[in-house]
């Protein structure tokens, strides 16, 4: 699946598909074959992490 690069829209489309149809992050790469790492060092960058209590990026 193409995910956007820019970390601003990517925090905005992770939040998104965590509210609307995944019930953790783990799911949502697992799911999405994408690399948890790569999404959080990306996301980093904008000091935002992953909050599993809220099940999303804050």
């Amino acid at each position: 699946m193409n995910i956007p690069k820019d970390p601003v829209m990517l925090v905005s489309f992770l939040n998104l598909k965590l509210r609307d149809q995944y019930a953790s992050f783990d799911a949502l790469c697992e799911d999405l074959q994408l690399d948890k790492k790569e999404v959080e060092q990306s996301l980093d960058t904008i000091d935002y992490h992953y909050q599993p209590e809220y099940n999303q990026f804050l």
